[in-house]
């Protein structure tokens, strides 16, 4: 999964997923395209929360009919559940969400896939309960979790890469998200930092213990991106990572 934090643009959606598509393609890597179509959750209340729904969820339309690849996006209230399904294939419950019975309910309800981070606040295990409730009312729901660090202090995280073979002990797939995993929350200034030169870091540890995906922000220019640009890969620089992510790969 892969793609900018937020959709920003038709413009730069589209230019994004046509460079990741090629990648992907030449490398044998399947792959879903990654926007939040609105971003419900940020410190400050200045900060950039999206172009206006259903024209961000037109754009993840567009980019799936043009590529013929499936799309994802983040979900933050129940409500969103229904109109994000009209427009992309997996919803995605962010990770200090993923308590939120209501809103696992309703993603399972649409019958779409549904992508479940990790809190940044609970152990691999108790990611059951979250499984549980989605299938208590979709029993045959696709269902993944992802894996995006712990909190450590207040303005940092850490990956404990045991998490993922447990969570894979719940017979769903698991997904390393290695940019999110690299923040540095509740910073003074009210914008998350992140640690972007780790991310190559992150991934090849993830692929090396067997992750089944990885989730990787990526956009041409960090610095002006809209939100997340701190902790986001430089999309000039995706192709060396999967080259060597590949390779690990076939290594084990």
């Amino acid at each position: 999964m892969a793609g900018p934090c937020a959709i920003e643009g038709r413009d730069m959606a589209l230019a994004i997923a046509d460079k990741i598509v090629t990648l992907t393609g030449k490398l044998g890597i399947p792959y879903i395209f990654k926007g939040s179509f609105k971003k419900a959750n940020r410190t400050s209340g200045t900060s950039f929360t999206g172009i206006g729904d259903e024209k961000a969820l037109r754009i993840l339309r567009e980019v799936s009919d043009t590529f013929g690849i499936p799309t994802v996006t983040d979900i933050h209230e129940s409500k969103d559940a229904a109109l994000a399904a009209e427009y992309v294939d997996m919803l995605q419950i962010p990770a200090f969400l993923c308590r939120q019975t209501d809103l696992l309910i309703a993603a399972a309800e649409t019958g779409k896939a549904v992508n479940v981070k990790k809190g940044q606040f609970l152990s691999a295990g108790s990611m059951k309960f979250a499984i549980e409730k989605i299938r208590s009312v979709a029993p045959d729901a696709t269902v993944a979790l992802t894996e995006r660090g712990n909190m450590f202090g207040y303005g940092d995280l850490v990956v404990d890469y045991r998490n993922l073979p447990e969570m894979q002990s719940l017979g769903v797939p698991v997904v390393m998200d290695c940019t999110h995993s690299l923040q540095q929350p509740n910073q003074a200034g009210g914008v998350t930092g992140g640690n972007p030169k780790l991310i190559s870091t992150i991934a090849r540890a993830a692929v090396a213990v067997g992750a089944d995906g990885l989730f990787i922000e990526t956009h041409p220019n960090p610095a002006k991106a809209k939100s997340d640009g701190a902790n986001m890969l430089p999309l000039d620089q995706l192709e060396a990572l999967l080259v060597q992510l590949v390779r690990i790969r076939e290594a084990i």
